[in-house]
């Protein structure tokens, strides 16, 4: 591909720091940061490969913030950790071998499902609730499950892996969220990993955007300490939607684009 001009870099790096922030508190940064990579010219596998590096940087970032806060302990989510990397590796590794696009119609039900129980259940997620399951349970479900999609296709993982933990293990919003940020780290250099070895990723534009990406997650993850429910909640339900508009209007588009072709190829 070309060189990315000085304007385009700076958008990037903008859009990460944006990003970034989201993804610190509810997710979702993916949004933004996969059609912004597409604009900038770049290539679909080449936007793909380069999401995930620089989401990687924002992911580690709240990660260490939360850590360093005292609001979680890696350390004691070995299991989790190692069931969200083997997932997320398998859903990278069978990705490349089927089509992903059936799950397009399953994602947007559970997602405006989950925004329908935060704002129908205004206390979920203020304070520790009853836990459902076991964690090497939880580890086994959630982490190689949402690990498995984040490898195999993405949007909201960082909001289904906090619905989760809420409403599997009981943890309040803040909590959730600061637990988050480990798996969504784990599964995002997983996948990383196998893009590595494709080649495919645009290094400056990833990089610069990585930066962005750690600045805004260290503020969002501040926010999170500092305020829990009161800002995750909403940017959860906001997150959600926004997902799945997204995922809605793209096949609304794929669709008008199909009908399209088909007319022009019988006009000839």
């Amino acid at each position: 591909m070309d060189l990315l001009s000085i304007e385009t870099l700076t958008a990037l790096f903008a859009v990460g720091l944006v990003a970034g922030f989201v993804d610190a508190i509810a997710g979702g940064g993916g949004l933004l940061t996969l059609p912004a990579l597409l604009w900038a010219g770049l290539s679909p596998a080449q936007a793909l490969a380069t999401n995930k590096l620089q989401s990687s940087f924002g992911s580690l970032s709240a990660a260490v913030k939360f850590t360093r806060g005292g609001e979680v302990r890696p350390r004691d989510m070995a299991v989790m950790i190692a069931c969200t990397f083997a997932g997320s590796a398998a859903g990278a590794i069978i990705v490349q071998m089927i089509d992903p696009g059936f799950l397009r119609n399953v994602i947007p039900v559970l997602l405006i499902g989950i925004a329908i129980w935060l704002l129908v259940s205004p206390k979920a997620g203020e304070i520790d609730a009853q836990q459902r399951i076991g964690e090497r349970g939880f580890a086994l479900l959630a982490g190689t499950g949402i690990g498995f999609y984040d490898g195999f296709f993405g949007p909201g993982t960082g909001t289904f892996f906090a619905i989760a933990f809420v409403s599997l293990l009981g943890f309040n919003l803040r909590k959730a969220t600061a637990h988050t940020k480990v798996l969504n780290f784990t599964s995002n250099i997983a996948a990383l990993l196998f893009f590595l070895a494709g080649g495919q990723i645009a290094w400056l534009a990833g990089l610069l955007m990585g930066v962005g990406q750690m600045i805004g997650a260290q503020i969002g993850a501040h926010m999170v300490i500092r305020n829990g429910a009161a800002i995750v909640r909403p940017m959860l339900v906001v997150a959600s939607i926004a997902i799945t508009a997204k995922l809605i209007w793209t096949d609304a588009q794929n669709v008008i684009g199909a009908g399209m072709a088909m007319v022009a190829g019988w006009l000839g």
